[in-house]
């Protein structure tokens, strides 16, 4: 542990952080932050392993080394809180959810309750109802037509996301409504981390349309909770015998094929949460249910984008990943069991997780006068670390800007793992990892597997950071596989 920062005399222990160059008076840095911020952020390692920046008067220090970053979300973490300007713009939303409430007690307690959601058994058991839930969205898709690639990956990962959280009977207008709110609602939180927080404060028309969406997905949340708890397990609303959970009605009589699947769904992942001995509030389900549907848009959908993107522009990545596909599924639809031998495709979504973020500043509060890296932190202070940083920074990954899924090799990849931290480290760790993996390759495996063919129709995207590194501009154009050529007189 660090030991605490000296005040005595003559003490040559602990130096200042050095400060970045290029502050302007009054706003700081801010004017690099938002003109700029990924080449500004990456470039801070050049002066050192924790560096003094201003955003407008206030201070923030930027840890550059992993190592030391490990400290700040491991080692000491007891004396970095969850907190900072981000964080907290982000609490006015979440509520306390596990990604924002405070360190203590009720954090621990909400992610021991939360935590069997995530564990494989039951990603495993919603494995089925995923698949064919993307299958249907994805090939859904009109063959020819330019798609904006941001917007169906963030709908498709959503849409996915219901169906594991709450089931696969969530009534059709309520998951309407989910995938028609979400995506306004993220806009005016990105609008609200970034803005001065008494801007927000303001009864301006914006402010007032986002609180009004906000009260519409909880009012929404409210009513998927009740759909599953307030109706007895096998009774319909009449009181009579109702099909098993989420199977239609005549399913099992015609055969259907995922009518298994469905009959053991028992009311998706938030099921774990309603029947807890130890039981969250209604507030504090619906905090948490707009914490993991947020993370199943914002972090999901912004690597898929990059994914297939990337695919566009390496014809050999692409070659390779169908290969794999091919060599595992054969001519049959995947299988959730097929997605641990897809070994390639987790490679290719690890470097675009890497080279993409998906988040690219999170913030800390030292709790105390603290020594990080020979610097002193004073307390309150906003400790800044960023997983874009350390996955872009040289030492740790040669020629960064280049797409190189072979980096995750077994042979590579254990050199390159202490620095890639996009889902955090330590007891803040992403609680949904596990999911999030299979997540990502049941999409991925999906779009794959329903398009032979898509192509870019946009200009190649700029990189965007907002709360994730998201493509400013991405469409494209999905082909079936063209028909054989017929020989003339045939």
């Amino acid at each position: 542990m660090s030991a605490p920062t000296s005040t005595s005399a003559g003490s040559t222990s602990v130096t200042p952080a050095p400060t970045a160059p290029g502050a302007l008076p009054l706003i700081g840095h801010a004017h690099r932050l938002a003109r700029d911020p990924l080449p500004f952020i990456t470039s801070l390692h050049e002066h050192g392993s924790v560096v003094r920046i201003r955003i407008g008067p206030t201070p923030a220090y930027v840890v550059t080394d992993p190592a030391l970053t490990r400290e700040v979300l491991v080692t000491d973490a007891a004396h970095y809180a969850k907190g900072g300007k981000i964080i907290d713009a982000l609490r006015m939303f979440f509520g306390d959810g596990l990604a924002t409430v405070a360190d203590g007690d009720t954090h621990l307690r909400n992610r021991r309750l939360v935590q069997p959601m995530f564990n494989k058994a039951h990603i495993a058991d919603r494995g089925a109802l995923m698949i064919e839930q993307v299958r249907n969205a994805v090939g859904a898709w009109p063959a020819g037509v330019p798609r904006d690639v941001y917007a169906d990956m963030n709908e498709v990962a959503l849409s996915t996301f219901l169906v594991a959280l709450f089931g696969a009977d969530l009534p059709g207008h309520l998951e309407g409504e989910f995938v028609t709110l979400m995506p306004e609602i993220m806009k005016g939180a990105i609008r609200q981390t970034i803005l001065p927080p008494w801007v927000t404060r303001l009864p301006l028309p914006a402010n007032r349309a986002h609180a009004d969406r906000v009260a519409r997905l909880r009012a929404l949340i409210d009513q998927a909770i009740d759909h599953h708890g307030v109706r007895s397990p096998g009774k319909g609303p009449s009181g009579g015998t109702a099909p098993a959970e989420g199977v239609a009605p005549g399913a099992e009589a015609a055969g259907c094929p995922h009518a298994a699947g469905r009959r053991q769904d028992q009311g998706g992942l938030f099921k774990t949460l309603l029947t807890a001995e130890d039981p969250l509030t209604r507030q504090q389900l619906q905090d948490e249910a707009i914490t993991l549907l947020t993370g199943a848009i914002e972090t999901t959908g912004t690597t898929l984008a990059w994914t297939l993107y990337e695919i566009t522009q390496n014809s050999e990545v692409e070659k390779r990943l169908r290969e794999e596909l091919a060599a595992v599924c054969g001519d049959r639809p995947l299988r959730y069991d097929d997605i641990g031998r897809l070994t390639y495709a987790r490679q290719v979504l690890y470097e675009s997780i890497r080279k993409y973020g998906p988040a690219w500043m999170v913030t800390r509060t030292a709790t105390r006068d603290i020594e990080l890296g020979g610097h002193r932190i004073p307390e309150g202070a906003d400790v800044v670390w960023s997983p874009y940083l350390h996955q872009h920074d040289t030492r740790s990954f040669p020629d960064p800007d280049t797409f190189d899924p072979d980096r995750w090799t077994p042979e590579r990849a254990p050199a390159a793992r202490g620095s890639f931290l996009a889902f955090g480290d330590g007891r803040r760790k992403c609680i949904g990892e596990n999911f999030a993996w299979a997540e990502l390759q049941i999409i991925l495996a999906g779009v794959l597997g329903t398009w032979p063919r898509f192509t870019l129709t946009s200009r190649p995207p700029r990189a965007q950071a907002v709360v994730t590194v998201k493509p400013d501009v991405l469409t494209m154009a999905y082909h079936p596989r063209a028909a054989p050529e017929t020989e003339p007189g045939a």
